[in-house]
């Protein structure tokens, strides 16, 4: 394709790679309108929701807080933290192991994520002692 594309929510598609305690849905990628280097989503995890270890082998990810408060927690054992909150964008190295934590009991994280292949790399990843 080489047009300008508009994806509505309602094309928003959930067929991609998964992390339990976050829901993915694809917004750009190669098969919704022909990316060929990124892939663009839109991420949402529930009050209280914790994902599992994961990381997004050579891709880098930037991620965009929309609503709502989150811890990611990463390194080899998870052992560092950083918290962002709406409107705070996270960078994401390749392959840093990390998860997210919805810092809130209340409300939703809703967050746009940005990665620089067409596919959504996701790696998830069993940590000693889980």
């Amino acid at each position: 394709m080489n047009e300008l594309r508009v994806v509505r929510a309602s094309e928003l598609s959930e067929r991609t790679a998964q992390t339990a305690g976050m829901l993915r849905r694809t917004a750009v990628d190669k098969e919704t309108v022909g990316a060929q280097n990124l892939w663009v989503g839109y991420v949402t995890m529930a009050p209280g929701a914790r994902s599992g270890a994961h990381h997004h082998g050579d891709c880098e990810s930037a991620i965009y807080v929309i609503r709502g408060r989150a811890r990611f927690r990463f390194g080899a054992t998870l052992a560092e933290s950083a918290d962002a909150e709406s409107g705070d964008f996270i960078y994401v190295p390749p392959r840093l192991i990390h998860e997210e934590i919805n810092a809130s009991e209340t409300e939703g994280v809703e967050m746009i994520v940005v990665r620089d292949s067409q596919a959504n790399t996701v790696v998830n990843v069993t940590l000693a002692g889980d």
